[in-house]
């Protein structure tokens, strides 16, 4: 009994609870829901004020925009009206020119009927004064016209003679003074030192004792050295030195730059020997070229090859009378270049035959061809311009010039190689080859006189021709230059040139 009145009290509680429950969630359902509408009744309002705060101030903008607008149009419509009164006053003053204009335009047309009725006045008297001349001089008119003519014709032809011949001396005159100015103002500005040509170097050693190990065991290391560089190496008494000895000059500094190496390095003995004249060799090839480029960079010339750079490297180690012939290329290429912009010439065309008139002299060839030669050959093989390529083949005489260029290129090398401390060579050492010359040719038999020309380039030989042949002349022309060869040193080559003339001499009695 007890169980079940405690169920049922627990029953009612439970149920009480629920409907507490169940009231008070209704009472707080209510009280949000009417907080939520009063929200939106604050929201509504604050949206209508601020929308009408949109308003009054859109309507302000617009009020200020269109009050701003009236000021705008009343300025361009007083600019308007300035530009309106403007053009009025131009036209006011058009219009006062015009009637100037004309008025100007009738007082010409006055002043021209006058003149025209004054020519036909003056018409009138020179007819009558032609008239009276012919009566009086008894000539018509053609007559007298035709003396007067002849003689103005005289007087002319004299007076233009003389201005003629005046103009001609002041000319020459000039064109001499312009010539010797211009290659006075060159020589001074090109002139360079001369450094001597010489064929044999010496290399400075710390004692005598190093002169043995350059000899070696048996003579190795020199054997060694010579076959190398193909220089000889002399050593004898001087003390602390040993001299190289050798016409080609690169290699002489090929031998003479590896001996001081091996010499400052202490080892020597052929496998080093070959190390350092291989890698000596490699610098000096490009020193070569270095120096051949830096010739092409500073002439101005950008499409010029590379067997051409490096053929103009080696005449860095060349000399010729002293003179370096690389330097006396760049100098025939600016004064070649100076002479053709003087005389209307492609100074293009006469630069580049003066720098490369020498290549020649660069190039390594077992050939009997001389360097104008070899150096026209190579420009052709290069594809250079004809007439650069005369130039060069032409620049000593042996082939004829084709074009003024060429010409040109033989007065650069000329003034190059004459001015004042170009070349030098001892007045004895000179006059004593060209003696030598002459007297090899004069010890032949048959030979009546012998004349060495060209500064010693040429050997002109008369023979006599009752005793001489010309077969016998090719002979003597072999041996003559066989002994030159084996007898005399001389830079370049020497052209023996042989005349046998036949004459007939009679006399009528």
């Amino acid at each position: 009994m007890s169980i079940l009145v405690c169920i049922l009290l627990c029953l009612v509680s439970i149920g009480l609870g629920w409907l507490f429950r169940w009231f008070y969630g209704k009472l707080k359902l209510t009280s949000i829901e009417q907080k939520a509408v009063r929200l939106n009744q604050e929201a509504i309002r604050d949206a209508e004020a601020k929308s009408r705060e949109i308003l009054l101030e859109g309507r302000d903008k617009l009020l200020k925009e269109q009050l701003q607008q009236e000021r705008e149009d009343r300025e361009r419509r007083s600019e308007l009206q300035k530009y309106e009164r403007r053009l009025q006053q131009k036209e006011e003053n058009l219009d006062k020119v015009r009637a100037s204009l004309d008025e100007v335009k009738a007082q010409q047309q006055d002043k021209e009927a006058k003149l025209s009725a004054r020519e036909l006045q003056i018409g009138e008297y020179e007819k009558q004064w032609s008239a009276e001349l012919e009566r009086v001089s008894d000539m018509t008119a053609e007559e007298a016209k035709g003396i007067l003519i002849e003689r103005m014709e005289g007087e002319a032809r004299r007076d233009g003679q003389v201005l003629i011949n005046k103009i001609e001396q002041e000319a020459q005159a000039r064109a001499d003074k312009t010539a010797r100015d211009i290659i006075v103002s060159t020589i001074q500005r090109l002139a360079t030192e001369v450094s001597a040509e010489v064929t044999v170097s010496s290399v400075s050693l710390p004692s005598d004792e190093m002169k043995g190990r350059i000899i070696g065991r048996e003579g190795r290391n020199i054997r060694a050295l010579e076959t190398l560089t193909g220089a000889d190496i002399i050593i004898d008494d001087t003390p602390e030195a040993v001299v190289i000895s050798c016409f080609d000059p690169i290699r002489k500094e090929i031998a003479r730059v590896s001996l001081e190496r091996l010499v400052q390095d202490g080892r020597i003995h052929p496998a080093r020997i070959e190390e350092v004249v291989n890698k000596v060799t490699k610098e000096v090839n490009k020193i070569a070229f270095e120096e051949g480029e830096n010739v092409v960079f500073d002439l101005g010339f950008t499409n010029m090859s590379q067997e051409t750079i490096r053929a103009l490297g080696r005449l860095f180690y060349r000399t010729s009378y002293g003179q370096n012939v690389l330097n006396h290329s760049r100098e025939v290429s600016v004064i070649a270049g100076m002479i053709a912009a003087e005389v209307g010439a492609d100074v293009q065309i006469a630069r580049r035959g003066g720098l490369l008139h020498d290549i020649g002299k660069g190039i390594v060839s077992e050939s009997e061809s001389n360097h104008a030669e070899l150096g026209a050959e190579l420009a052709r093989k290069l594809g250079e311009d004809a007439r650069v390529v005369n130039a060069i083949e032409s620049h000593h005489g042996d082939v004829d010039p084709i074009c003024v260029e060429s010409m040109i290129v033989q007065v650069a090398d000329a003034i190059s190689a004459a001015r004042p401390g170009a070349r030098r060579e001892t007045l004895d050492n000179y006059i004593k080859r060209l003696e030598s010359l002459e007297n090899i040719a004069v010890s032949f038999d048959g030979v009546d006189k012998a004349f060495a020309v060209q500064a010693g380039r040429e050997l002109r030989i008369i023979v006599n021709a009752d005793t001489v042949s010309d077969e016998k002349a090719k002979d003597i022309a072999k041996g003559i230059a066989g002994r030159i060869e084996a007898e005399l040193r001389y830079p370049g080559r020497i052209k023996v040139t042989i005349i046998r003339e036949m004459r007939a001499v009679e006399y009528a009695r």
